[in-house]
């Protein structure tokens, strides 16, 4: 066999392999990032243009979050947080508005304390996504609830749930459990 039939026969078997290990490093990539954000991996591709620039987004929350100093808090520390969490919800028998606010205020207090920056909303959604992605749609919708009580909008009903949406993450944050299942029960 002569050399350039050698050449032309391990040229393209070179390019079929590097084609296959490039594909399956993307695949790779992509099933991280999808078991590591969860609902968020599919909300922020259909928030991009496209899955690369979403992928994209996804690896830059990843290496943010990597520059945080996430710290678990101690034994009395969560103590007291879990007793902070009664009394607001003792609170929302005798007034709900106050209480989804106060619940809003205890989750970001919990958040600071955490080691996760609390500066702007959209900032704080994108930091949490990175271990609470199967969380982060509760802490949406309880936001959303509460901005719109803030204006008088929001029914008895839809804050019990807000109540049920602020516990879903405040209890992630407190136990450290990131992404665990919970008693979604208010």
């Amino acid at each position: 066999m002569s050399a350039s039939t050698l050449i032309a026969i391990i040229v393209p078997v070179a390019v079929v392999l590097i084609i296959i290990a490039v594909t399956l490093w993307t695949l790779s990539r992509r099933r991280h990032l999808r078991e590591r954000f969860g609902p968020e991996y599919d909300r922020t591709v259909e928030e991009q243009d496209s899955r690369p620039a979403a992928e994209r987004e996804l690896r830059a929350r990843e290496q943010r979050h990597d520059k945080l100093e996430i710290k678990e808090l101690p034994a009395e520390v969560q103590r007291q947080y879990a007793d902070d969490w009664s009394s607001v919800q003792e609170r929302f028998v005798d007034r709900p508005n106050e209480a989804v606010a106060e619940a809003d205020r205890l989750v970001a207090r919990l958040m600071t304390e955490r080691g996760y920056p609390t500066g702007g909303y959209q900032q704080q959604l994108a930091d949490l996504s990175v271990e609470h992605g199967r969380t982060l749609e509760h802490y949406r919708t309880a936001h959303e609830i509460n901005v719109r009580s803030g204006d008088g909008q929001a029914t008895t009903e839809e804050l019990r749930g807000a109540m049920v949406h602020y516990r879903a993450l405040f209890e992630e944050l407190l136990s450290d459990r990131g992404n665990a299942p919970r008693n979604d029960r208010f």
